[in-house]
């Protein structure tokens, strides 16, 4: 069953809130010491690029 677009738009936000939250942790960690969140935030813009 598919997802309508209530659904999609819901989930492209909840992506977006999240990709802000991890982008504000990833610059406190220029040298990428915390190798999961960064890791994290790629996961995270490769979903939101797949919905776009």
């Amino acid at each position: 069953m598919g997802k309508t677009k209530k659904d999609l738009g819901r989930q492209k936000a909840n992506l977006k809130a999240k990709l802000a939250e991890l982008e504000s942790k990833a610059r406190n960690d220029p040298l990428k010491k915390n190798k999961a969140l960064h890791e994290e935030l790629e996961q995270v813009r490769k979903k939101l690029a797949e919905l776009d």
